[in-house]
């Protein structure tokens, strides 16, 4: 090679990285690893959500002059392939930081890998306590309330019904056995000398409703407590309705009161039912109204659940980029300890204690409007009222600092 030449392709390489470097240093990196095939009702809407917390950051000049770019991984519904995903996203794309999962079992992996490689995760939707207690460590930060924190919200009124024989049905794996353990724990103590006289553990999206209702009916329980979502909940409800299983009796119901899952009920909606959820409709605030307003003119379509949780993780992350001024991940640490985001349901804080945020849900009863499923009587719970004590935390984290 000539030396002309030599220099030519010397400076025309340089150029070329610097360039690259020039793209890279003008952007955060956010990979984003979910099971968008596995749960579509949810993550549909959440994509959404995501989306436009993007364009609303980017359109201000991002954050600290850096756009925000988002890539994403299918984790298919497993640890393992989330635990690839996020090794990729890493190795290959290069991300600053983690976020993501919908299934508890894929977070606890992922928490997992973040504490291996040192690397900040965002938590943005699996509900399980040990994500931030028993597993919980100092990369991993929590955004959605909790299993504790939804089932402390909807206690008091389980407690209100003062029924005695209490029958339990959940999916098996760790949200299900996660939500059920507290319930069981809560209302033990709320209600002293409650019984429960029934517990069907089904497959996650693989319940065999006729069984599972009949064993309840046998079992004669005074209500019924209830964590199925998604397929699995609607099969429940049908075969319910249908065999007359929620006649006179209480029920409570985690999560099905969003809308992912009361529009595919639609006029099937059991009334009555106490649940946590997300009704859309009849939420009047400044920051709800401003938030519908832009995502009905930008998707020409209502939110669901998922769409706040979406939005809300990215703009979790953009406020602690800026906080922290860099990507390092103990500096986005540093920075998401106290931090302070705003959001379509108010101000949120991600407590320094367990990292766990402070966003809450609206709990209410289920009704039926214009032949659809809605929420009625709803309230909206700060998260930050529903949460063990700072000592309780100490005893349930001993291993984070």
């Amino acid at each position: 090679m000539s030396l002309r030449l030599h220099a030519t392709v010397s400076l025309s390489l340089a150029l070329l990285a610097s360039g690259w470097n020039a793209h890279a240093q003008g952007s955060y990196k956010i990979g984003e690893i979910n099971s968008y095939k596995a749960q579509p009702a949810f993550l549909e809407p959440y994509k959404k959500g995501m989306e436009l917390a993007i364009e609303q950051v980017n359109a201000t000049g991002g954050v600290g002059g850096k756009k925000l770019e988002l890539v994403v991984r299918d984790d298919n519904g497993t640890p393992g392939d989330a635990v690839r995903a996020a090794e990729e996203l890493i190795a290959r794309e290069k991300v600053d930081v983690l976020m993501g999962s919908f299934l508890s079992h894929v977070g606890l992996a992922l928490t997992d890998f973040a504490q291996q490689k040192k690397r900040f995760f965002l938590a943005a939707e699996p509900l399980t306590d040990k994500i931030v207690w028993e597993q919980g460590n100092r990369y991993t930060f929590r955004l959605r309330p909790s299993t504790y924190m939804q089932v402390a919200m909807l206690v008091p009124e389980a407690a209100k019904m003062n029924k005695k024989r209490w029958a339990i049905v959940y999916p098996n794996y760790e949200y299900g056995q996660s939500a059920v353990a507290t319930f069981k724990k809560l209302l033990s103590q709320a209600q002293p000398g409650v019984e429960f006289v029934a517990e069907q553990a089904t497959p996650l999206g693989k319940v065999d409703a006729g069984s599972v209702v009949q064993a309840l009916q046998d079992a004669k329980p005074d209500a019924i407590f209830n964590v199925l979502f998604a397929a699995d909940l609607a099969k429940f409800v049908r075969e319910g309705n249908t065999r007359g299983l929620f006649a006179d009796k209480g029920v409570v119901s985690l999560l099905s009161g969003e809308p992912e899952y009361l529009d595919t009920l639609k006029a099937e909606t059991p009334e009555g039912w106490v649940v946590t959820g997300y009704p859309w409709y009849s939420i009047h605030t400044p920051e709800h109204d401003a938030f519908l307003q832009t995502y009905q003119k930008r998707f020409k379509d209502y939110p669901r659940a998922g769409s706040v949780v979406g939005y809300n993780a990215i703009q979790s992350i953009a406020a602690g980029l800026k906080k922290a001024g860099s990507a390092d991940s103990e500096k986005l640490i540093a920075a998401f300890r106290g931090l302070q985001v705003r959001t379509p349901f108010g101000l949120i804080t991600y407590r320094a204690q367990d990292h766990q945020s402070t966003m809450g849900a609206y709990v209410g009863k289920t009704g039926i409007y214009g032949g659809k499923g809605v929420m009625v009587d709803f309230q909206y719970l700060d998260g930050a009222k529903f949460q063990p004590s700072d000592a309780e935390v100490a005893k349930l984290r001993p291993a984070a600092p």
